[in-house]
């Protein structure tokens, strides 16, 4: 994919996003948050490039919502959606969703709203998906325990750049490279030529460990996993819930992650744990066994008297000799048994079956008191132990790693797909919340039943459905207050969403494909000249645009108010007297349907909302526009309700007027 290809993308953006790992993947799959992450690119560029992306791929001019309000249309519909997203991934995916007037989006979008309707949004997939997130690389991973080493300079930068994570040593000989292994558990000589040498310590030779970085790193794809263990565990139980096929076996991949701890070290592993705990406990091993051990001593001591005749004591004077020498001639069997008992527990407290013999060293046999530990001993002790735990350690990474590695692709699609899944799960869940039905595309105009707009101020259960149908041109008359505007408003949204590829708020919907909604809401106000011109060209240059190559479908709401009521009327007849004429579809909300009739030179459709009358001082109203008949306004409903109550014929000549 040539990045600079997608509108609204130049060289600069393509560098940016060549800085992600995959930027063609996120592109196609629309992933805004992938895309976020790239420099210098925020979530709204993000979405932005991502619909350019997919306008790219259907040869999409896009321009569909042609007006600010036919624009706040597709976001309203976007929020109703978003509100029924789990998380924040679904709730940015959704902003790749927008109207279209290309036949392969539209069917495209359908699909998925097809599939996704058919889902079932349960309770326990709804938890689950709580703790689903896109997998994220974790922080920079060091190793201190391994070292590469080279003797070839252009193979130390080779190795610096392939494996960042582990220090790379230049050598000159094995003497050196022995030398490497006393400060490391484990040193991976990378030259040929030092293979079949004998060399002290774990000293590995492998020629090829550059072409399998993963092998030489395992920590790499242990962090990966221990990082992002959560989503996975959540995405995990997602498809569960949801019985959706799953990319891998979900029970291998929860026996895989609960080998490792938050870390990213492997747990679980007797002997590692045996390793790690005597390392923990060796000081304090060693401080117990050294108190028994003169414990035992010094009772063998308390309970034996111990007669020295002159010759003897004289002899063990000259020779300088002191307390040890004693214990030596007189308590070898008590202080051999105590140096026994203490090697014994010092050796079983530790568990420590495969150093019995350094172990023992610690603790010597030349009689001493108080009994103390061998200070080297012991240190040899734990560095073997450090290097037998550290080689356990890394033999067991690598056979974790080599588990999950091939794991990894797949992990990367459960999660995907859970997150995909509450994408289509927020349709289903519109759908359901607003008995929505998939549209049908074809005809001219359009043609509503059951509809009821969820954009109003009010319960959905509480909204009045409504039928409406327009083929052609039509004005829409009706009382105040009696649904013209959000009749209009439920019309945008139904083709909004047809548009869009998404079911609609209404039990049936029947749409004509078209390229452009132009929705000019309620102007506030009379416009001055200036604006009051930008306003007809706008028309003009919307009337002109309208061919048999290029279908629009008009609403407007009370375009009156731009001047006076007389001029309004001539120009919006005007204006559809041009629209009829070139075959696009308009609905003209007015109150000055009469005028408009009378002053337009062709026949004009005139569709009404009806008020059935006044109860209460409230007008009860038939919300369902009639076919071919003009409302009867708010004031004429007034006087013939006082008509009807009066005596006297005044309101009678009153409404004779309308």
């Amino acid at each position: 994919m040539e990045l600079t290809t997608i509108p609204g993308v130049g060289e600069k953006t393509a560098e940016s996003l060549r800085a992600l790992e995959d930027p063609e993947h996120a592109l196609r799959e629309g992933d805004i948050t992938t895309l976020a992450r790239a420099p210098g690119i925020s979530e709204g560029r993000a979405a932005r490039i991502a619909r350019g992306a997919i306008r790219d791929r259907h040869d999409d001019p896009g321009g569909f919502a042609a007006t600010p309000r036919a624009r706040e249309l597709h976001r309203d519909a976007l929020n109703l959606l978003q509100d029924r997203t789990v998380t924040e991934y679904a709730a940015k995916r959704l902003e790749t969703l927008y109207p279209s007037g290309v036949d392969s989006r539209i069917e495209e979008v359908r699909d998925l709203a097809r599939a996704a309707m058919a889902r079932d949004p349960t309770e326990e997939v709804l938890a689950a998906l709580e703790g689903v997130e896109p997998l994220d690389s974790p922080g920079d991973v060091r190793v201190r325990d391994r070292c590469l080493a080279t003797q070839d300079a252009e193979t130390y930068s080779a190795a610096r750049d392939a494996v960042p994570e582990m220090s790379v040593e230049l050598v000159e000989d094995t003497r050196q490279l022995s030398e490497l292994a006393r400060g490391y558990s484990t040193v991976i000589a990378l030259d040929e030529a030092f293979a079949g040498t004998d060399l002290e310590g774990d000293v590995r030779v492998e020629p090829d460990a550059l072409s399998d970085p993963e092998s030489v790193v395992p920590e790499r794809t242990l962090s990966f996993f221990a990082h992002n263990r959560a989503p996975l565990r959540a995405a995990t139980e997602v498809h569960r819930e949801a019985d959706l096929d799953a990319p891998c076996d979900l029970d291998t991949l929860d026996t895989a992650l609960a080998r490792l701890d938050e870390g990213g070290a492997v747990q679980g592993d007797e002997n590692l744990d045996r390793l790690n705990a005597a390392l923990d406990s060796l000081d304090s091993a060693v401080e117990e066994a050294e108190r028994l051990a003169n414990d035992r001593l010094r009772e063998a001591i308390e309970e034996r008297d111990v007669t020295i005749e002159g010759g003897d004591l004289l002899s063990l004077v000259e020779r300088g000799a002191g307390v040890d020498s004693l214990l030596q001639r007189e308590l070898a069997d008590e202080y051999a048994d105590a140096i026994r008992q203490a090697r014994e527990q010092f050796v079983d407290g530790l568990d420590l079956t495969d150093t019995v013999s350094l172990a023992n060293r610690v603790f010597e046999e030349e009689p001493t008191f108080p009994v103390e530990h061998d200070e080297q001993a012991l240190s040899r002790l734990r560095e073997e132990l450090t290097a037998m735990r550290d080689r356990r350690a890394s033999r067991q990474k690598c056979e974790v790693a080599d588990e999950l590695a091939g794991l990894q692709a797949a992990c990367r699609e459960l999660v995907d797909r859970a997150l995909e899944l509450d994408l289509e799960l927020a349709i289903a869940r519109f759908a359901e919340d607003f008995e929505c039905t998939m549209p049908e595309f074809g005809g001219d105009g359009f043609g509503i039943e059951g509809g009821r707009s969820p954009l109003l101020d009010v319960p959905f259960e509480a909204v009045e459905p409504i039928d409406y149908r327009v083929s052609g041109v039509a004005l829409l008359s009706g009382v105040n207050s009696g649904g013209k505007t959000s009749t209009l408003d439920l019309v945008g949204l139904v083709v909004t969403l047809a548009h869009m590829g998404l079911p609609v708020p209404a039990a049936y919907a029947r749409v004509e494909r078209i390229d452009e909604l132009h929705y000019h809401a309620k102007t506030q106000g009379t416009l001055d000249a200036g604006a009051f011109e930008s306003t007809l060209r706008e028309f003009g240059d919307l009337v002109t645009s309208v061919s048999e190559q290029r279908s629009v479908l008009v609403l407007v709401d009370e375009l009156e108010s731009i001047t006076e009521p007389g001029a309004s009327a001539n120009i919006m007849a005007g204006i559809l007297e041009a629209l009829d004429a070139r075959g696009a579809t308009a609905v003209f909300v007015s109150h000055l349907a009469r005028e408009i009739i009378d002053a337009a030179d062709t026949e004009l459709t005139v569709d009404g909302i009806q008020a059935d009358g006044i109860e209460d001082g409230e007008l009860q109203v038939d919300r369902t526009p009639v076919k071919g008949q003009l409302a009867r306004s708010t004031p004429e409903l007034i006087v013939e309700k006082l008509a009807g109550e009066a005596e006297e014929g005044f309101y009678d000549g009153l409404l004779r007027k309308f």
